[in-house]
């Protein structure tokens, strides 16, 4: 394999690592690394100096192990709110560049989003939210979810992520599982030439009250007595001061698939963003005054992640309010002089196969990064084109890491759809089905480092990530992640998807079982079993489900996947589609009745 992108020196020298290497006297990347997972509070501690990490009340130490490396205790004394480190920078410089299709571009300073965060806060109390309480946002990603997001957590509560896509039944879990006292919406959706139901979801979830954005001009639907209009609430108050907490209070609760049951509930708290923004830094090397797009929202980890990269590296944020995959979303990149644009493959794909990024739409862009699902390397190869050959920063990691476990720099060569480097701060492991280190298997991860989830809202945290692990090759305690990965003879890394029964589907994380409760109660089906198929080129998951008819029924899979795929809008997520359906007679089983996912993957690739 041959190295696509080599950094030149110029690129090196720009480089954030180029200049903390200097400062700390390491001789280049490597070594770099090895120190960042050797004294891991001299690290931290030095990134949050760079970053200039906001404290009411200064830590005694950045960690303290004495509880072990499962239960590290980060900034050890401290009081803080993690918000305030987002609005250290000019008052006067753009915080948010943003666009309505058709509409001309506008700007909001730094200035301006700390008051409109500061009257979401202030403005919280009249709607009986205490500190401590938990407020969801559901709602796709503008000025507004980034208010609500940092001015819930200016006022010591807990945002609830709920991606604006997902249907009733997701929205009323997790409102359940995070006991959200309120919920910020907006009216409804507006995609291309569609407009999607939202407040009224919320509403059939069911929510004590909840403070609605206007999408378009007007209002587009008539609110419940208990409900308030976006505009009216922030009037209710003015200036407040951000409450000051515990590192290890939660802001933020967000969910990952897990393999049975209710998602997982993972809390973020005050020391999970700085991680997001290191990985920021370094990784994708953003600097002062660059402009960060990244077609997300809230409810998904890469929301808030945007928020701390950009804001607390003194970055702006670009928000399109159109879809990403449009002519739209392309010269919007362009006109926003994006600097560093995320992706995910399969949006990449549509860019390519419409030809969307003519007349050099994203010729400013510095470098890419692309998370969420397997890359193609063709695509990877021809978006670098589109940028004169500029660079795909390839991260991969989850809403329990707060960032990302595997990925590049760009003072390393990269190759599309390859991974150069573990995250800094951060030890992985290899381990075969033996149970001992090797090239190609299950990768884990040593602990600690920061930004590392150490709780469940929902299920026994040691049980999920630590519990019948390996040891490392020097004893060290290992953490479970489940993706698998194979270390190729240049050094870098190469994903095999998943260990165990989750799925990256359109860079969405959702487990088989989720599905396959999605899908129950279809007439003639006994059973079903969800995979997802990784097609031979690479690239993005597809989803194949398995189903097993009833005694004497008769499977049509063409009208199988369509009755399949709805009831999987209805009360799943639309977003999800349905590649195929394989009728089966039975389903490949473990001596414990556990289905054998991995048979069925290789009896559909064969």
């Amino acid at each position: 394999m041959t190295d696509v992108w080599r950094p030149t020196p110029e690129d090196i020298a720009h480089a954030n690592i180029t200049a903390t290497c200097r400062s700390l006297g390491l001789d280049g990347y490597d070594a770099f690394y090895r120190w960042s997972i050797t004294e891991r509070e001299a690290f931290w501690t030095d990134i949050i100096s760079r970053i200039g990490v906001v404290y009411r009340t200064a830590p005694e130490r950045v960690l303290d192990l004495t509880d072990g490396v499962t239960r590290p205790n980060w900034l050890v004394g401290a009081r803080m709110n993690i918000a305030d480190s987002c609005f250290t920078g000019d008052p006067s410089e753009t915080a948010i560049v943003y666009q309505r299709p058709g509409g001309p571009l506008q700007h909001m300073t730094l200035g301006d989003l700390d008051t409109l965060s500061d009257r979401v806060a202030a403005s919280l109390a009249t709607l009986g939210v205490k500190r401590g309480d938990a407020v969801a946002i559901a709602m796709t990603m503008t000025v507004e979810a980034v208010a609500a997001y940092l001015g819930v957590v200016k006022a010591g509560c807990a945002v609830v992520s709920i991606a604006d896509s997902f249907a009733p039944d997701e929205i009323a879990t997790r409102l359940r599982i995070a006991n959200a006292r309120a919920v910020v919406t907006q009216d409804v959706v507006y995609r291309g030439e569609k407009t999607f139901p939202m407040y009224a979801k919320v509403v059939e979830a069911g929510t004590e009250v909840a403070v609605v954005v206007r999408a378009g001009d007007t209002l587009a639907v008539a609110l419940l007595a208990s409900d308030v209009e976006w505009s009216e609430f922030v009037g209710r108050a003015g200036a407040f001061e951000s409450v000051a907490c515990d590192p290890s209070e939660t802001t933020n609760i967000l969910f990952s698939s897990g393999t049975t049951g209710d998602p997982k509930a993972i809390p973020w708290t005050h020391t999970t963003p700085i991680k997001s923004a290191m990985d920021g830094y370094y990784h994708h090397d953003i600097h002062r005054k660059d402009v960060v797009a990244w077609p997300t929202n809230i409810g998904w980890m890469m929301g808030p992640w945007l928020i701390y990269a950009s804001l607390m590296n003194r970055a702006t944020m670009a928000l399109y309010y159109g879809p990403p995959n449009t002519e739209g979303f392309c010269r919007f990149v362009e006109d926003a002089r994006v600097s560093m644009l995320g992706v995910v493959p399969s949006l990449v794909r549509a860019w390519r196969g419409n030809d969307m990024t003519a007349d050099k739409r994203f010729a400013r862009v510095r470098c890419f990064s692309s998370t969420g699902e397997a890359s193609n390397a063709d695509d990877m190869w021809w978006l670098m084109e589109q940028a004169g050959g500029r660079p795909v920063v390839e991260y991969c990691g989850g809403t329990e890491i707060g960032g990302g476990y595997i990925t590049q720099t760009l003072v390393q060569p990269a190759i599309p759809a390859t991974f150069s480097t573990p995250a800094l701060g951060l030890g992985v492991v290899i381990v075969g089905d033996d149970g001992t280190p090797c090239d190609s298997g299950e990768m884990f991860l040593t602990p600690p480092s920061m930004g590392l989830s150490v709780s469940l809202l929902n299920r026994d945290h040691d049980e999920v990530y630590y519990r019948g692990t390996p040891q490392g090759p020097d004893g060290e305690l290992l953490r479970r992640h489940g993706d698998e990965m194979e270390r190729l003879p240049n050094g870098h890394f190469r994903a095999h998807g998943r260990a165990d029964d989750t799925m990256n589907l359109g860079g969405i994380k959702v487990s088989s079982a989720e599905i396959e409760r999605a899908v129950a109660g279809i007439d003639g089906v006994l059973e079903t079993a969800a995979i997802a198929h990784d097609p031979p080129g690479g690239g993005p998951s597809r989803l194949v489900i398995f189903a097993v008819p009833e005694p004497n029924a008769a499977l049509d899979p063409g009208n199988l996947r369509a009755r399949m795929q709805k009831k999987i809008a209805a009360h799943l997520n639309p977003l999800f589609r349905v590649h195929d359906v394989v009728p089966v007679d039975s389903l490949p089983r473990t001596a414990s009745n556990k289905v054998m996912r991995r048979v069925l993957r290789g009896r559909y690739a064969g």
